[in-house]
C-alpha cells in the first residue's frame, strides 16, 4: 500500500504544468476572454452575437 502513495506523487508531478509556462491550453479561448467576451456551449443570448469559437471549436465566443 505504501507504493500507491509514491506512485500517486509521481503521477501528480508528471501531469503538473511546467512552471512559467504561459501557453494556454486553448489559445482561442484565451483570445476570446482577452477581448472581454465569454464562451458558451449553446447559442449566444439574444443581445449577443457569436464572434468566434472557444475550446478548440467546441464552444462559441459571444460578444456584444
Amino acid at each position: 500500500m505504501r507504493i500507491l502513495y509514491l506512485l500517486f506523487a509521481i503521477v501528480f508531478l508528471l501531469f503538473q504544468a511546467a512552471p512559467g509556462s504561459s501557453d494556454p491550453l486553448f489559445p482561442d479561448t484565451a483570445e476570446c476572454r482577452s477581448q472581454g467576451n465569454f464562451c458558451r456551449a449553446g447559442a449566444c443570448p439574444p443581445t449577443f452575437a457569436a464572434s468566434g469559437s472557444c475550446h478548440g471549436g467546441l464552444l462559441k465566443c459571444c460578444s456584444k
